[in-house]
């Protein structure tokens, strides 16, 4: 099938030929039959062989020029029956079945593959209703006709007839509507790609300013305490030394943790000049409260703290909180699930987060209903150079993991 699509007129000549074959051969098997009469005087075969080639070879560019080879094929097929000799008896045959299927494909082709114009309904129209009259004027006016005064049976042949004809018209407008439809599904499909595409990329920014609009009250605040520290030490540098020595200690360590934020800011700040809308940040302190929100939303959570708990980043603590917050939002939202387990692990090296509920599992991944709550966890995390993994449990639920860096380094 894709060889003919690529190449449609070879195809079709190919078709074309083996309907010329078949006709010439019918022909000859005809006369063959008919020499065996007596009284059977052969006409000349020219002039019947040229009206059947011309009723078959044009098929070669059915698909190329529709109406055109449609109005060749019947108009030669109708003008070889009219000059049919109806003298010899029999010799009907040589248009024979592939010249009646000729014409069928050739209806067929205009209508399926004719151009939108106003002028190839009017075309296929007229072409149906040569048809048509043949076929009336075989049955009723033909005095060699096969069924003179046989009412039920000259009914019957123009109805058939008429259903023969038909059917390529029915058949072609079908397979067009197909086409047409297939064709309006493939660009919804390009363009829900391309919207899709469109809105994955604009979440990732949007969470990314999100996350750099955070992280600028956490610099603020740090500029700031260093700006206070600094006024100190200068006004106790001469009397008391050793206070200004502290202080000076002091904002070397807070002037430290801001270049660590601003690096981590820069990487991620795609705007500049919009107000920062944000109320002040949370941290995992703040965990109850959150577990009693969701238990307020009909999600009972069980928090579990492991480790000795000790002071974190701010930048972290805001981004561990709001994973926290993202899957239990999720699990609330999506899973149809009763409890939900958030475990807290501070390890020597890394701060690790477990949220795991016991609801179906499908349907309660992050952004699965159109959000897109997982691709910004990652964005979290990513944001500390951690790892993160989400999916459904062996026995059920799902369950996000994170792992956050505490050294500084990617993992």
């Amino acid at each position: 099938m894709a060889a003919v699509r690529r190449h449609p007129v070879a195809a079709d000549s190919v078709v074309a030929v083996a309907f010329s074959a078949g006709a010439l051969v019918s022909l000859y098997a005809t006369f063959e039959l008919l020499r065996q009469d007596p009284k059977f005087h052969e006409p000349a075969k020219a002039g019947i062989v040229l009206a059947l080639l011309a009723v078959t070879l044009p098929l070669a560019l059915r698909r190329r020029f529709p109406l055109a080879v449609a109005s060749v094929v019947i108009v030669a097929f109708i003008v070889g029956r009219l000059a049919r000799n109806p003298g010899v008896p029999g010799l009907a045959s040589w248009e024979g079945t592939l010249t009646v299927w000729a014409c069928w494909l050739a209806l067929y082709s205009a209508v399926a593959h004719g151009r939108r114009t106003p002028r190839t309904p009017l075309v296929v129209a007229a072409l149906v209703a040569v048809l048509c009259a043949e076929v009336v004027r075989e049955v009723l006016f033909y005095q060699g006709g096969l069924f003179q005064g046989l009412p039920l049976n000259q009914g019957f042949y123009l109805a058939y007839n008429g259903a023969f004809i038909a059917l390529p018209v029915l058949l072609g407008l079908a397979v067009r509507s197909l086409r047409d439809r297939q064709r309006e599904l493939a660009g919804q499909a390009v363009e829900l790609r391309r919207e899709r595409e469109l809105n994955a990329r604009r979440a990732v920014l949007d969470e990314r300013v999100r996350i750099a609009r955070e992280l600028h009250d956490v610099v603020a605040h740090h500029v700031s305490v260093m700006g206070i520290q600094a006024g100190a030490a200068r006004r106790a540098m001469e009397r008391h030394p050793d206070k200004a020595r502290d202080v000076l200690s002091s904002i070397e360590v807070s002037s430290r943790q801001a270049v660590a934020e601003l690096h981590r800011l820069l990487g991620f700040l795609r705007r500049a000049g919009q107000p920062d809308e944000l109320a002040p940040q949370p941290d995992l302190a703040q965990l109850p409260e959150l577990a009693a929100q969701a238990g307020q939303g009909g999600l009972a959570v069980e928090l579990s703290v492991e480790g000795e708990r000790r002071a974190l980043s701010p930048t972290l603590e805001v981004s561990a909180y709001r994973v926290i917050q993202e899957a239990l939002t999720n699990a609330l939202k999506h899973s149809g699930g009763t409890t939900a387990t958030v475990r807290v692990d501070y390890q020597a090296t890394a701060l690790e987060i477990e949220v795991l509920d016991d609801g179906r599992g499908t349907g309660s991944t992050p952004g699965s209903t159109g959000g897109h709550g997982l691709m910004g966890m990652r964005e979290r995390v990513g944001l500390h150079g951690g790892h993160l993994r989400a999916g459904v449990t062996p026995h059920g639920g799902f369950a996000v993991h994170a792992t956050f860096p505490l050294n500084g380094s990617p993992t």
